[in-house]
């Protein structure tokens, strides 16, 4: 039991916002932690009461409504879960200094996806430390710069013949440009339905650092196969969860204008208030100063936002990364047949066979 909630019913000429004013006042009245107003028709707004920090020990509800393509995967300040929906907010953005929380989160995400029928296919170039857990459940993972300019083509293409997919089942012109279809794949027949692709990629800034010409060639070409998913995969059931400790113009050309496709923005502790803003400056300015506060002693905790201006703060409980392999093991057989994904398949070593344990017996002491 995490707190109560009412529901209020507006006198004439009273607005939420006169009842969203006196929540700091109702707080001290009540000796709760927080008090929370939100509308919930026309002249009906609910309080929700809040009697301690739910964030200092995160315990998720019992009951969730989940769903298709939604995750729930952290708990926000309000008691009620963060879930992420892709088919809400296809593309995001999640920022983290190191041991801010940041792999759980995306561990997470990889667990609560493993038993659905998705596609799952990561990109870690610290050498598949973050993702080679989960490879049972992958259908496909690049562990280097190298193995993710030779992936990215594969997922653009396998995008493209979607929209013609879509196109012909649709009676559109074939020489129809991408960006002027608006449907997508949910308006096919589920028999016809090509199943949806999440991309994980871990450490995004490793796939913008050059060291040589030939290098900066190929940067330039992932950078532009990764701004086409994120333009036009939503249509083609494609969906990108970008990772990485900063993000920003630096990075080099090409990097504001992926940032900008990249809907949800989820904000850990960060090293400096540049990042924070690399996150959620562009959507919303007053959640800068709240990332920037979070202490090194809370992994997990984040600040949530999306291009609609509207934030919380969140923190994700814990998962063990033995349980979260666990998870994928036991999924594995959920693995899509994609063939063009099929080169990238990663190598899953068997699991090896435990030797039976005998059990030796005491003997019997006599006198």
């Amino acid at each position: 039991m995490t707190g109560l909630r009412l529901r209020l019913r507006l006198a004439p000429g009273q607005e939420p916002a006169d009842v969203a004013a006196s929540a700091e006042r109702l707080r001290h009245a009540w000796g709760v932690h927080a008090v929370y107003v939100s509308t919930v028709k026309p002249g009906v707004v609910e309080l929700r009461l809040v009697g301690f920090d739910v964030l200092r020990r995160v315990r998720m509800p019992r009951k969730v409504a989940e769903g298709f393509l939604k995750v729930p995967v952290a708990l926000r300040e309000d008691a009620t879960p963060f879930i992420r929906d892709y088919r809400t907010i296809p593309h995001q953005l999640t920022l983290g200094a190191t041991l801010s929380g940041k792999s759980m989160y995306l561990r997470h995400l990889i667990a609560g996806l493993a038993p659905q029928p998705v596609a799952l296919v990561g990109i870690d170039c610290k050498r598949g430390v973050e993702l080679a857990p989960f490879a049972s459940r992958l259908s496909a993972l690049a562990t280097d710069p190298e193995q993710a300019a030779e992936l990215l083509p594969v997922l653009v293409k396998e995008m493209e013949d979607r929209y013609d997919l879509i196109k012909g089942r649709q009676g559109i012109a074939p020489d129809t440009p991408d960006e002027e279809i608006t449907s997508d794949i949910w308006g096919l027949p589920e028999h016809e339905r090509p199943v949806p692709i999440v991309l994980f990629v871990d450490e995004v800034a490793e796939l913008f650092l050059v060291a040589t010409r030939k290098d900066e060639e190929r940067r330039d070409e992932m950078v532009t196969q990764l701004i086409r998913l994120a333009q036009l995969g939503r249509a083609a059931g494609i969906y990108l969860e970008v990772c990485g400790q900063r993000f920003g113009a630096e990075l080099g050309k090409g990097a504001t204008m992926l940032r900008a496709q990249l809907t949800g923005r989820v904000c850990h502790r960060v090293n400096d208030e540049a990042s924070a803003k690399m996150a959620l400056g562009d959507i919303a300015p007053e959640a800068v100063s709240a990332a920037c506060a979070i202490a090194p002693e809370q992994p997990g905790l984040a600040v949530a936002g999306d291009t609609s201006g509207g934030w919380s703060r969140i923190r994700t409980p814990y998962l063990s990364l033995g349980d979260a392999a666990e998870i994928c093991r036991e999924s594995a057989h959920l693995v899509p047949e994609l063939p063009s994904l099929k080169p990238f398949r990663p190598d899953v070593p068997a699991r090896p066979v435990e030797a039976p344990v005998s059990v030796v017996k005491p003997h019997p002491v006599t006198d």
